[in-house]
């Protein structure tokens, strides 16, 4: 859907995507570095077209509140996935061979295996820090549109808020096992998911404990 449409249509999609709990109109059009008006000739044709639709209000220091605007299921889903079509086959292929009640670890290991492959074209890496900022590269590459944050104390996580596996999550969460596994072992930590789409976030957010840390907490 994205390839019918206009360069600017594109990017405010985008801004959306990255902008939750909403943009305002003043906050798109600095954004996107047009005026308010055709930022309003945007929202209008994308809320044709059933892709944004209007959120919350925000206090504007004393002025009418701020409408804010944010992408609907639809925008959200308008947006490249790569490899979901895959994980299918995948699920299906571990659930015929391995059954039901097995899923979680199977999915577990086959993202674990593709976490050895990605950090085997990654040698260099020596710090968790390291590990963790080029986790979130490799998700952002693979469709997942994934960042970086800092938390107060320095901590580092991954914030994604276009999970490739989302559709299959609704349904199904032993997926994100797939998901747990790839990161545990590229990053070699403990992942804590803090905040997840599936259950009504606005993205997935995950922490990461090293292992070392938790041999020395055992000791």
């Amino acid at each position: 859907m994205l390839n019918t449409m206009g360069e600017r249509q594109k990017q405010l999609l985008k801004l959306l995507r990255r902008g939750k709990p909403g943009l305002s109109v003043d906050e798109l059009s600095k954004g996107l570095e047009i005026t308010r008006n055709a930022v309003r000739q945007h929202l209008a044709s994308l809320e044709a077209a059933g892709l944004v639709e209007t959120g919350a209000t925000r206090p504007s220091g004393g002025g009418r509140p701020q409408q804010l605007y944010i992408l609907s299921e639809l925008g959200r889903e308008s947006f490249p996935r790569q490899y979901s079509w895959l994980a299918q086959l995948v699920v299906a292929s571990v659930q015929q061979e391995e059954g039901a009640e097995n899923m979680s670890r199977r999915l577990g290991e086959i993202g674990a295996g593709v976490g050895r492959q990605l950090r085997s074209e990654h040698p260099g890496l020596t710090t968790h820090a390291e590990k963790v900022e080029k986790l979130a590269e490799v998700m952002e590459q693979l469709g997942y549109n994934a960042k970086t944050a800092t938390f107060p104390g320095g901590e580092t996580v991954i914030e994604a808020d276009n999970c490739v596996f989302h559709r299959m999550a609704v349904r199904d969460t032993d997926i994100c096992h797939l998901d747990r596994g790839l990161m545990e072992t590229f990053t070699e930590s403990t992942v804590e998911q803090h905040e997840c789409m599936v259950h009504g976030g606005n993205l997935c957010r995950f922490r990461f404990k090293p292992k070392d840390d938790e041999s020395k907490d055992n000791k």
